[in-house]
């Protein structure tokens, strides 16, 4: 038997494990690139790799729901931060402002979009593209809150929020709905039960811990990083926007069980007196919107809306909360040329500021100025008869939005600390006979207004 020449042996082997290797790097070129999304060609002055993989995973979701006319616009604050430093040079120039990779290549785990529901209906077609594209996706539903109310619960289903995932970068899509009160909502991403919370670092995500409310955005298109998007006009404003979004709903469930042990008032004073607050909250609203003073319901009000989603019928008023930090000297005459003559001055910017305003009929408008130290938070209340001075103490508490008699409105986020700090503990018994200078669980006695301030302190129209 002829013997065997080990270095052809060796030669054979080398050459066979070179075309292996060749091989397998064609096949994950031509393959599983395009599968996974793992490489991509080179995009215009960015780096390789990681950065490279963000701007062509956008890039091709953008390419996905543009073959499915779904229109989109970007709501990522990490990258419409960067935008609003460049914004002039981005309107100017049409091609960009810069041959760099700049935004879509920033560092991020997301990229996040937002939907208008009504612009768009048919998931199955997008769905089906997306897995040839080579793209993972989650979808988030939950109770649709537009269709629940005091006579049903619905329990309806609506999509919430996409997920689509493609090699290591992800695209979070929100979807935004129009609610009655003409301002956009989201809902919470809440994953059910047999969903992989694993899919992506879900606790990394800018929107979807609460659900939010926001104005209608105006959007323009631009082109960034060679992609043409469409962007909030005004970045900046969409991101102090979106810092205080918060959205609280109206607790129906605990407003039915509240009617249950305390029957409605449905006679026609009743009825008459809801249709005028209503009207005077939407009067006020647009007044003080118009000034850019922020508000938010307080007192009654806001024990309305928490415990019965609804107006107190005998409490004859809307009450109104302003941080003194936020009055303007321009609110009287504002509200005066809105047909509501003030009724009442009480207090100075300084201390215990609180205006009333006359609505239609014996439906007034109470305004009260908050007051915030160091631990807590006050306002005051003056007794026109004896220049007694009051003063109420709050929690401190921050702002959220929610919708009543249809209008976006603010009330507190700490909403209950805030009703029992003025109502006490027993807040869920209606009273009608209330006296605002000892029935409150809140009110101290504050001093009396020197004789010789009571024309400026003391005034009543």
């Amino acid at each position: 038997m002829q013997k065997i020449n080990k270095n052809v042996v060796l030669a054979l082997l080398s050459l066979t494990s070179l075309v292996f290797l060749l091989f397998q790097l064609y096949y994950y070129r031509f393959y599983l690139s395009q599968k996974n999304g793992a490489v991509f060609s080179k995009v215009r002055g960015s780096q390789s790799g990681e950065d490279s993989t963000r701007w062509h995973v956008v890039r091709k979701f953008l390419g996905l729901i543009s073959s499915h006319n779904i229109p989109v616009y970007l709501i990522d604050p990490l990258i419409l931060g960067l935008i609003d430093k460049d914004i002039e040079q981005i309107r100017s120039s049409p091609d960009g402002p810069s041959p760099e990779c700049k935004y879509f290549c920033a560092p991020r785990d997301f990229t996040t979009f937002a939907l208008l529901d009504k612009t768009w209906k048919h998931e199955v077609g997008l769905f089906r593209t997306a897995e040839k594209m080579g793209f993972q996706w989650l979808k988030i539903i939950n109770k649709d809150p537009r269709l629940d109310g005091m006579d049903d619960l619905s329990g309806i289903e609506i999509p919430l929020h996409y997920i689509f995932k493609l090699a290591s970068h992800a695209i979070h899509l929100v979807v935004f709905y129009e609610r009655s009160g003409n301002y956009l909502w989201h809902g919470p991403l809440r994953l059910k039960q047999h969903m992989d919370r694993k899919f992506v670092p879900f606790r990394k995500l800018h929107f979807g811990r609460y659900p939010g409310a926001y104005e209608k955005p105006e959007l323009l298109l631009v082109s960034i990083d060679d992609l043409k998007v469409q962007i909030p006009k005004n970045p900046s404003s969409f991101l102090e926007e979106m810092s205080h979004s918060r959205f609280l709903e109206c607790r129906y469930r605990e407003a039915r069980a509240f009617f249950q042990l305390y029957p409605d008032d449905a006679s026609l004073d009743a009825v008459e007196f809801r249709k005028k607050a209503k009207s005077l909250l939407h009067l006020a609203a647009l007044t003080l919107n118009s000034l850019g003073v922020k508000f938010w319901l307080s007192s009654g009000t806001c024990l309305g809306w928490y415990r019965q989603c609804n107006v107190i019928p005998h409490s004859k008023d809307v009450d109104l909360g302003v941080f003194i930090r936020d009055y303007k000297a321009d609110i009287i005459p504002a509200f005066q040329k809105a047909g509501l003559p003030l009724k009442h001055k009480f207090g100075k910017v300084e201390d215990s500021l609180e205006l009333s305003f006359q609505g239609e009929d014996d439906v007034k408008l109470d305004i009260f100025f908050f007051y915030e130290e160091d631990d807590h938070i006050w306002n005051g209340g003056t007794q026109a008869k004896s220049g007694k001075k009051f003063k109420y103490l709050f929690p401190k508490f921050t702002l959220c939005w929610t919708e009543f008699v249809e209008l976006k409105v603010h009330v507190p986020c700490e909403t209950r600390q805030y009703v029992e700090a003025n109502y006490g503990p027993d807040w869920k018994v209606p009273v009608k006979m209330w006296d605002w200078k000892s029935s409150p669980s809140n009110v101290q006695y504050n001093g009396v207004w020197p004789v010789d301030e009571w024309d400026d302190v003391i005034q009543i129209y």
